[in-house]
């Protein structure tokens, strides 16, 4: 018996315009070019990897790099270290750089910080690609943490810059700007978090108290997408967290149900098409 679901997206949902912008430019070279490579998954999104490595996109790491020679290479929006740049131009590797301006405007802050002698923390997700671009403006020499808890034994100098990866919660950030003080640091602090991506948490929190049930769409390598479905968990405990439509769980929606379908910065709006005409059918 058909279950006649009522589903939305949400229109604010879909990627931010930093991978707007690298995915435009790669179709636009595979389109000329029939292939194209890039350093690590243009987006943290399986299925949109998917569709473009069938378009000809080559996933390459950065050990593979130094291995190219006169080719070109795709930098995603997560931005990169000075270090790639450096191993290009000595394999005469034409980048195509599409680091978003806002990750770029970051990095440079850091590096100005850095040069001006400043110890710099980055509060960020330990090995994620944006974060090792950040660290790279400092010779590696920035601390890195993910949770204030890692700061509890750490020998931390008296004054320091506090950063942030540019998806992390707002509130977050400054919540560990004032426990920082609090134990006594002179903390200078820079908010560099993306006001499209912060500004989501707030609508999506709207968005999710509208239904019964949401399903929210994203990579499980997603870090924003972990941030985005705790905001609808909160806001709607009947939230539930699924890469593509083979995952939906027929058994957790009832007749007549009022589904909101939501997603990460890195969620095509394909997939959650997707998803939108699997709950329709069942």
């Amino acid at each position: 018996m058909a279950l006649n679901l009522t589903v939305d997206i949400d229109k604010d949902s879909g990627f931010c315009f930093g991978v707007v912008y690298a995915i435009d430019m790669a179709e636009e070279i595979l389109e000329e070019d029939g292939y194209l490579y890039c350093l690590g998954d243009i987006v943290h999104n399986d299925e949109e990897v998917a569709r473009l490595k069938a378009k000809g996109l080559r996933i390459i790491d950065h050990a593979a790099l130094p291995t190219l020679q006169n080719e070109k290479v795709l930098i995603r929006a997560h931005g990169e270290a000075p270090e790639t740049y450096r191993t290009a131009l000595e394999n005469n590797i034409t980048l195509i750089d599409a680091s978003c301006p806002v990750v770029l405007k970051l990095q440079n802050r850091i590096k100005t910080s850095f040069d001006q002698e400043e110890k710099i923390l980055i509060f960020g997700k330990h090995g994620h690609a944006e974060v090792i671009g950040l660290q790279g403006q400092t010779n590696n020499e920035a601390l890195v943490f993910q949770d204030i808890a890692e700061l509890d034994d750490a020998d931390l100098p008296a004054s320091f810059t506090l950063y942030s990866q540019t998806t992390k919660s707002v509130d977050k950030f400054y919540a560990i700007k004032e426990e920082l003080i609090k134990r006594g640091y002179e903390v200078k602090a820079n908010d560099t978090i993306c006001r499209q991506v912060s500004n989501r948490y707030e609508d999506l929190g709207a968005f999710a108290r509208q239904y019964d049930k949401i399903v929210f769409v994203s990579g499980k390598k997603s870090s924003n997408g972990k941030v985005l479905f705790e905001v609808c968990q909160k806001a709607n405990p009947e939230s539930y967290f699924i890469s593509d439509p083979a995952e939906l769980d027929a058994s957790v929606f009832r007749t007549g149900d009022r589904i909101g379908i939501c997603g990460a910065t890195s969620t095509p709006m394909w997939l959650m098409k997707d998803v939108k005409a699997s709950l329709e059918a069942l």
